[in-house]
This record gives structure tokens, sequence and C-alpha cells, in this order.
């Protein structure tokens, strides 16, 4: 899997910039005063750093934003870069400058003088989480990027601080190579392979085949695969880091390729099929996130694998399925296959774990990119508390997610005159109509959230932390979620 760079923390010694290769960063506030390291590569370049804070440009500069200067005289730096950033800055402040870092280092190393900067280790996880690029299958040898070095003040203290960020960007990584995987590596079983890897570090993993789900009724699911040559699969992944009580679940969407079934999709874009599993991505992702901090929690992640094909066997519009809760489905469009897979998924979740809650994960429409874009996934939920408590994480981690309404009358339009419900609701409401379909599978004393994250898995241009293509979106606010409401003191 591609890995974080490599960052290490050292205490500050100002006498070492000179000879500092690569890149070197220094921080000035946006009234332009520097500190001990700043002031120390000012003289080095015979003033450089103050006349770059005196400039024009300097005061157009937000805060977080980096200003380069090119081979700078008196350096052995191949690049100088001032980062404009508050003595105690914010969060995000902090992070912003760290992701700006990034893209300027590029391969090199980097050297980042931080001094007594507060929000060091903020810092490096946005220096981290955007120095990403997927290159498995670039012919030419990707260049092996060079770690980054912050001086600060108290390193072991930061280091400490950073240390589950560190966790975190590795799991945002690993759901990002998931997303980005094409399809014809990325099948059910090379999927389940790479989740079953993940108990070396300390997760219990338990892959149900197909035999295992006929055995449990999970008909709904297996009907969706049942034209691919991939057997379908659910993955059991549990951690237990906390004590006795009942473990929140998290269940993704892994439709590893989908081509609508019979329900062809449309050839433009359906290249960007390989998405489709983004929903079992970030549990993956976050699963892997609290087994390398040692989460003080119990979690169980849960994915249904499938791929949609047509084929001489696959279902057809118009069939009737049985869900392993008993209910039977009326599929009227095979395109609107997640929630058939998530719904038997969702069941089994609290038919064996009777979860404290539960949060499932799916890029489930097209319709929730018209109404939120690209910029928020779809939050629904029959608890407010519950919901509040993610929608604060996701905020805090600057994850974009909004509340979206549920109600009766959206559930109308799933109506079935020859079974119990149907998969699709019509136009109207889209996004809506599929949570509908899924709260039917939700238990009345089951918190549950669903997120539609079909416009926030992958985009087409850079984002804050990430470069185009798969973001990991998910997986810090649902970190964040467990970190502030489910781990134990």
């Amino acid at each position: 899997m591609t890995t974080p760079i490599e960052i290490s923390f050292i205490e500050t010694d100002t006498g070492a910039l000179e000879n500092a290769t690569g890149k070197l960063a220094v921080i000035v506030t946006p009234d332009g005063k520097l500190d001990a390291a700043a002031r120390r590569v000012n003289r080095l370049t015979r003033g450089a750093v103050v006349r770059l804070a005196e400039s024009e440009g300097w005061d157009k500069a937000t805060p977080g934003d980096v200003v380069t200067l090119a081979f700078p005289a008196g350096l052995a730096a191949e690049a100088l870069a001032v980062v404009k950033l508050a003595r105690r800055p914010s969060v995000a402040e902090a992070r912003k400058a760290g992701a700006e870092l990034a893209k300027v280092k590029g391969d090199a190393v980097m050297t980042v003088a931080a001094g007594a900067l507060p929000k060091a280790a903020d810092l490096s996880l946005g220096l981290a989480l955007r120095a990403y690029a997927f290159t498995d299958h670039k012919t030419e040898a990707a260049k092996s990027a060079g770690g980054a070095t912050i001086m600060v003040s108290k390193p072991e203290e930061v280091a400490a601080e950073a240390a589950p960020m560190a966790a975190v960007a590795e799991g945002v990584f690993f759901t990002r190579d998931l997303v980005s995987e094409p399809a014809n590596v990325l099948t059910t079983e090379d999927f389940a392979a790479r989740l079953a890897a993940m108990g070396e570090l300390g997760l219990e993993i338990e892959i149900l085949e197909e035999a295992d789900l006929e055995a449990l009724g999970m008909r709904s699911l297996l009907a969706v695969g049942q034209g691919s040559e991939s057997p379908s699969k659910v993955v059991v992944m549990q951690w237990k880091g906390g004590g006795d009580e009942a473990p929140l679940a998290l269940v993704g969407k892994g439709v590893v390729f989908d081509t609508g079934g019979i329900s062809l999709k449309p050839a433009a874009g359906m290249e960007d099929m390989t998405m489709d599993m983004g929903g079992a991505g970030v549990v993956a992702g976050v699963m892997r996130t609290l087994a390398l901090r040692k989460a003080k929690a119990n979690v169980v992640g849960l994915v249904g694998l499938v791929e949609n094909m047509p084929d001489g066997r696959a279902q057809r519009p118009g069939d009737v399925v049985k869900s392993m809760k008993g209910d039977t489905i009326e599929v009227i469009n095979t395109d609107a296959e997640g929630r058939l897979v998530l719904c038997d998924v969702m069941w089994y979740a609290q038919d064996r774990f009777q979860p404290r809650g539960m949060v499932d994960l799916a890029t489930l429409t097209g319709a929730i990119i018209i109404g939120l874009g690209h910029e928020n996934a779809g939050v629904f939920s029959n608890d407010d508390a519950f919901a509040n408590g993610f929608l604060k994480a996701a905020e805090a981690e600057a994850e974009g997610a909004w509340r979206m309404p549920l109600g009766e009358a959206y559930d109308k339009q799933l109506k079935s005159n020859i079974a119990d419900m149907k998969n699709v609701g019509g136009r109207p409401a889209g996004s809506i109509t599929a949570a509908q379909f899924l709260k039917r599978f939700v238990k009345d004393e089951t918190p549950w959230i669903h997120l539609d994250i079909a416009g926030v898995a992958s985009v087409t241009s850079d984002t804050a932390f990430a470069p185009k293509g798969a973001t990991g979106w998910g997986v810090r606010a649902l970190d964040r979620f467990i970190r502030d409401g489910y781990e134990q003191a």
C-alpha cells in the first residue's frame, strides 16, 4: 500500500538551517514577526524573508498560505518556503499550512522550522495527508518521496501528539488506495485478502463465503453478484479495544465494479465505477486506523463485497428477492444494487452484534451529487443525538457533511404491488427514498446513520488535503466520532 512520508521531530537547531538540503520552510506571522529560525534564515539570505513579509503579495496571502523563494542565496536548500501562520494558529490553519508545504515539497526532503508552534502536530498531519500519489500501475518507477524533518522546541511531546494522527493518515491512504485500484486488480477476493492481512494489526477478521451467506439468508446481497465470476463475500473486522460494552458498527457497500447489471449504465463514465466500493474502503480505513492507534473502543466493521455484472445468470428487472430480514424486494432497477447489499449486511450486523449504534457508508446515489455537489456527504439518521455527534466530528475534521430528511411521505414511493417493497422510488428525492429503503432494515432500538458519499469519495480536482481522485473522505470524521464519543478514558 501507499505509505505516508516519514516525518520526524527534532529539537530546533538554527545552526543547521544553512546546510539543510532539499526544501526548507520557516514560519512568519501575518504581521511579519519572525521567530528565531526565521531570523536566522533572514540573515543568511540577506534580508529576503523580511522583504517578503513587507511585500504586497504577503498582505494578500491568507493564514496557512506558503510563498516560495527558489534557490535562495546563502542557503544550501533548493527552495525556501515561507509559511504565513499566527503564533497560535487554529487547527484548520495549521493543517492547511502542512498541506501547502506538501505541494512545495514534491519528492524532495524537507526541513520545517516550526519552533514553539503549538499546532506542529496538526501541521504534520496536513503535510502527510497531501503528500499522496497512487503510482502502483505506472510503468516508470515512481520516485521515492523524501521525508520531512520538523524542528520544534519540544520534539518528544509533539511526536507523542502526532502519533495517532499518523495512524489516521495511514488509514486514509489505505482507503485511497482501495478506491483507486482498478476492478481487474481489486476483485472481491483481492479486497478480502487485503482486509484479512489486517489481522496482523490485532483486528479479528472473518470472511463469510457464498455458502455462509446463503445459509444466513442473505439472498438480496447474493442476487447482486450472481452475474459475476467474482464470488460475493462479507468481511467482518472486529476491534476490541474497549470493555464489555456493545460495539459501534460500521457497514460499507463494497461493489468492486458496477456496470448497472441488466439495467446497464451508459458507457461514458462507466470507468469511474471502480470507486463504487468507496463505502467499504472507508470502513476498512477506519478499522486500520483504530488498530494502529490502539483505540480504547469496541468497533466492528462489516463490508459486503460484490460485483454487479450483466450475464445470463444476472438478476433481472422485475425479479423478487428475499432479504435476510425476511422482507421481499421487487427489483425495479438492477443499478440500484448498493441498497440490496447493505440491507442484508446491516441486518446481520444488528442480529449478531446488537450494536450501540450503526453507521453505513455507500456511494449510493447520483442524486446526492445533484443535491450537495462534491462538497458534502448526505447524512440521514433516525436519531438526532447520534447524527449531531457525527456532524460535530465531521466539522472538526473539515469533512463536509449535511443532514438530509427522512419521512413517511417518501416511504410511500417504495410501495410494490407484488412484494413488500420496491428497490427504487423513482427520480424524485432519489437519495431520500434510498435512505428510506435502508431504514426499513434498522431495528427500532438501533441509533443509525446512513452516509451517502457518492459525491465525496472520489473527485476530479484537487481538494485541500488530497490530489484529484480518491479522497479517503470519512476516515478522519469517523475516527474523531469514535474518539470523542466511544473511547474509554
